[in-house]
């Protein structure tokens, strides 16, 4: 392996580090099991286990994996702009039941229906993403 070739795969691996320290960062912010974080990234195996993501292994480099924590930065980026003066109100809401989503909580409703989930609640909670996925265009 060339230096070049060792200094990108190195930058990778720093990059996916970083972004696994702050995937876990925002759901420990939210105040989640390792349960409940293992199912909203759709990871396999022990709660016990996934505690090694806290440290110094970063997720594996999967796209549905990427795809699911992009949505889950943007849903925490929308519950910033929701509730700017109450940083742990996105915490409470996430728990909470709602009409929107038929009496059930956000959480579940991510955790129960995966991708599409995520997608669900984005949507409600940031216009410009439901705006996006409607097709509409600017006249």
């Amino acid at each position: 392996m060339s230096d070049s070739e060792q200094a990108v795969t190195e930058k990778s691996a720093s990059d996916q580090l970083a972004i696994t320290r702050g995937t876990m960062n925002l759901l420990e912010s939210w105040g989640l099991h390792a349960e409940e974080m293992m199912a909203l990234l759709n990871m396999q195996g022990k709660p016990r286990h996934f505690t090694q993501y806290r440290y110094n292994t970063p997720f594996p480099d999967e796209p549905g994996l990427m795809r699911r924590i992009e949505y889950l930065v943007r849903i925490d980026e929308a519950l910033r702009t929701t509730y700017p003066t109450n940083p742990t109100m996105g915490k409470r809401w996430l728990r909470q039941r709602n009409q929107k989503f038929n009496r059930h909580s956000p959480l579940s409703m991510m955790i129960d229906d995966g991708e599409r989930g995520l997608a669900y609640v984005l949507s409600r909670l940031d216009c410009t993403y439901a705006w996006d996925q409607s097709g509409s265009k600017p006249s």
